[in-house]
Parts: structure tokens; C-alpha cells; sequence
């Protein structure tokens, strides 16, 4: 009979590489926490209505990469691409303005798209996203830019490139996507097949294209920043002058429009300059119509995500994991010594210590160097012996040292035991 294997484009993360994901899970939450941001998580299925409306119907992802699908009910429902859509649907859905007119969230989890998998890049990946939902202010998309850096520099990732854009207002768009296909559309024939396509629907896309071709022809295309309005203009240069301010070094880039239609005003990547398959980290922007949109109060906001598989390739190579071990491993021999194996161990439960029992027929020498092996910092040793005399050994793993008492004893003795770990843990660097 054939294997079952994995679908294409998923990947298990097993115990040793899932150490890697808390570790960084871990200094991302008390960062964000140390900025008052509070944790969010939303369905990892959504109605597929709110991607057609909050995205856009003529961006790649609603158009080629949505898993997309009717449920026993007939709705339409799709796994989430991307996490600020569910954000802003939980937002208004749950009245979170009334409770409080600043928001600062952030959320990790799994989101689908259907594209060529590659390093750093699966069909169900992983993002962690940081929303400010409230306000206006220049120095909302500069925190949201700030927090972004700092994540990666905890991870002592500093060979990063931060890319910026203003992308203007919707007025101020429809006026520059006009000048710009006037523009291409005297270079039709030469433009790739997939900007030809946007050239109707979606032309400020054509921006992103990674065609060398197409890239040329746009060297001498109009800049948006020549169809900024005034009030555009000044809060990206508000933005700027605040990360000046905060010693963040960034690159404007005229081309960066990110891949979202609900991107307004700043648009942002962070690059890294060590690529390890795809060089973009961490993408975001302000999207101040999305909330209305999808039929919430007029309220402004700014965002980002980062692809943690793309985070864990760079910063991999550089987390020092704190050593494995357990308080307690409990070997035992023969039946009546199992049983009270057990209830030792039910006892140090309780007590929230790190145990593991052995549950093998080995001897004890075997059960030992078992022990050793899982880092025990002490290990207990119950025999025929023992169980007659209704003692309990523990036998201090670094020292050799072993003491006996009774299980009573034993069970009276938590306080004793708690200070004896955190002795050894101390001298033996756990």
C-alpha cells in the first residue's frame, strides 16, 4: 500500500526545528508586549467575500493563489491568505472602537496561498502581523516600522535593507495609474504576459513586476511621487523624518506597491541582504479606507506582517537554544515498584516539575544512562528494595550523590526538592 505523504507545498514541523519557532515566538511576544501591543487570533477561515472586497478582485492572490472553496452549506469560504482582513472583519464584528479608540494587536498563525513552493515560501506558511488601528498619525506608521526593526534586531538580524513608498490616496492614484498606461501601453508588445493583463485592471502593479524587461521600460516611467497631494506628501515626510529620529535607515523606492489593494500612503518592505531564496521579510503599509470598506466606521490604520519560515532561515544559524533537561526521570523495576512510580509521578505533576518515567523493562544501569541522556538533573530510583521499605532514592545526576526517605516523607519534602533543582540547575547552566 502507498505511503501518505504531506501535500505538496506543507511541511511538518517536528520537535527539534519547533524549538526554534517558541524560541522566537517567545522574544516576539514580550517584545510586543513590552509596546502594549495585546495578542488577537481569528479563524483561520473566513467568508471569501472578505478577501474579494478587502484585498481586491484583480490582485494575484484573490485571482491565482486563494484556496478557495463551497462548504457542506454551500457558502464561500476560503482559508486565509493573510491575516489584516480577519483583523479588521473581528474589529468591526466585535465593536472593538467602542471599548477603545486605539488598537495596537498583533497575531502569528498559518495562512494558504497557492503559489510554487520554495525555500521559505510553503502553501501554508506562517505570518505575524502587527496592527495599529486609530490613528492618523505619522508616528503610528513609524512604531509599526520601529517594532518591525526591533523584532529583527533581538534576533541579531541587522543586515537589512528597510525599502519605503508613498503610494498617495485613491484620488491620487487614479490619477497617476491613467498617466502610467498611457505610458505602457506604447510598449505593449514588449511587456511581459502577466503585466499585459494588469495593464487593464490593475496597472500600478506592473511596478512589482520582477521582469528585467518590463523593469526597463519603467525606468522612464512617471513616479508616483510626482501625483502625491499635499497632504500625502507631508505625512511621508513625516514618516521619514521620524525614523531619521529613531536612527532607522531606509531607501525610498518609487516602484514598492506591495501586492494588497487596500494599501493607501506608506508602503513599506524590509529586505534582507544575505538572501536565502526570497529577500523580502516583512511587508506592510497604512490602509485607512479598508475598515470602511468592509463596512465598518471610517477608521485609519497601519500594518505589517513578517513570514516567520522566511525569519527562522536568517536567524536560525544564530539562536543559542538553552540546554535540554527535566527535574525528575523516574526509573523503576518490577510491578509493585511501577505502581508507585506512578503515583510519584502523579505527585510531581502536581507540582508543575518536568518529569519523564521509564517505561521500559531495562535495568537500572540502562534506566540510568537514560536519564543522563535527557539531562536529568536527578533521577528516582524505585526497586523491590525500596518498595519494601517504602523508600524512595534520588540520585543527584552531576554529583552522584544519593539520598533515601520515605514517600511520605517524599511528598512533604516539595519545598526541599524545589530549592535542590534550582541549586543544580544554577551550577550546571540549564
Amino acid at each position: 500500500m502507498a505511503k501518505i505523504q504531506a501535500i505538496r507545498g506543507t511541511k511538518d514541523i517536528l520537535p527539534d526545528e519547533l524549538q526554534y519557532w517558541e524560541f522566537i515566538h517567545n522574544k516576539i511576544s514580550n517584545l510586543l508586549e513590552c509596546a502594549n501591543y495585546q495578542e488577537i487570533r481569528t479563524p483561520i477561515f473566513e467568508s471569501s467575500d472578505l478577501y474579494d472586497r478587502g484585498i481586491g478582485k484583480h490582485t494575484d492572490i484573490v485571482n491565482k493563489e486563494m484556496y478557495r472553496f463551497h462548504d457542506r452549506s454551500n457558502r464561500d469560504i476560503t482559508l486565509r491568505p493573510e491575516g489584516t482582513a480577519g483583523i479588521v472583519r473581528a474589529f468591526i464584528e466585535n465593536k472593538m472602537s467602542y471599548h477603545q479608540n486605539l488598537q495596537r494587536l498583533w497575531y502569528s498563525g498559518p495562512m494558504f496561498r497557492y503559489e510554487r513552493p520554495q525555500n521559505g515560501r510553503q502553501r501554508q506558511f506562517h505570518q505575524l502581523g502587527i496592527e495599529f488601528i486609530g490613528s492618523l498619525d505619522a508616528r503610528a506608521d513609524s512604531e509599526v516600522i520601529h517594532l518591525a526593526i526591533s523584532i529583527f534586531n533581538s534576533l541579531n538580524l541587522t543586515d537589512l535593507k528597510l525599502d519605503i513608498n508613498s503610494i498617495g490616496k485613491i484620488e491620487d492614484r487614479s490619477i497617476y495609474q491613467a498617466k502610467l498606461q498611457d505610458y505602457l501601453q506604447q510598449y505593449y508588445d514588449d511587456l511581459d504576459p502577466d503585466s499585459k493583463k494588469r495593464l487593464i485592471n490593475n496597472p500600478i502593479r506592473i511596478l512589482d513586476s520582477k521582469n528585467t524587461n518590463t523593469q526597463r521600460i519603467l525606468s522612464e516611467a512617471p513616479k508616483i511621487s510626482n501625483f502625491l497631494s499635499l497632504e500625502s506628501q507631508k505625512h511621508f515626510d513625516a514618516v521619514c523624518n521620524y525614523l531619521k529620529l529613531l536612527d532607522i535607515s531606509y531607501n525610498i523606492n518609487n516602484n514598492l506597491v506591495r501586492g494588497l489593494d487596500y494599501y493607501n500612503d506608506t508602503a513599506f518592505e524590509i529586505k534582507t541582504l544575505t538572501s536565502k531564496g526570497q529577500d523580502t521579510v516583512c511587508g506592510g503599509g497604512r490602509y485607512d479606507n479598508l475598515i470602511e470598506q468592509l463596512g465598518g466606521i471610517e477608521t485609519p490604520a497601519v500594518g505589517c506582517a513578517i513570514g516567520l519560515e522566511r525569519l527562522l532561515l536568517l536567524a536560525k544559524e544564530k539562536i543559542e537554544l538553552p540546554n535540554k533537561y527535566i527535574d525528575f526521570y523516574i526509573a523503576t523495576q518490577g510491578e509493585k515498584a511501577n505502581e508507585a512510580g506512578m503515583k510519584i509521578m502523579n505527585v510531581l505533576h502536581q507540582q508543575l516539575f518536568k518529569i519523564e518515567i521509564d517505561v521500559s523493562t531495562s535495568n537500572f544501569g540502562k534506566q540510568i544512562k537514560q536519564a543522563n541522556k535527557k539531562g536529568a538533573i536527578a533521577c528516582i530510583i524505585i526497586g523491590n528494595k525500596e518498595v519494601e521499605q517504602g523508600l524512595v532514592s534520588i540520585k543527584w545526576m552531576s554529583t552522584q550523590q544519593q539520598e533515601s526517605m520515605t514517600i511520605m516523607q517524599f511528598e512533604h519534602s516539595i519545598s526541599y526538592l524545589k530549592k535542590k533543582i534550582l541549586f543544580y540547575k544554577s551550577i550546571n547552566s540549564y
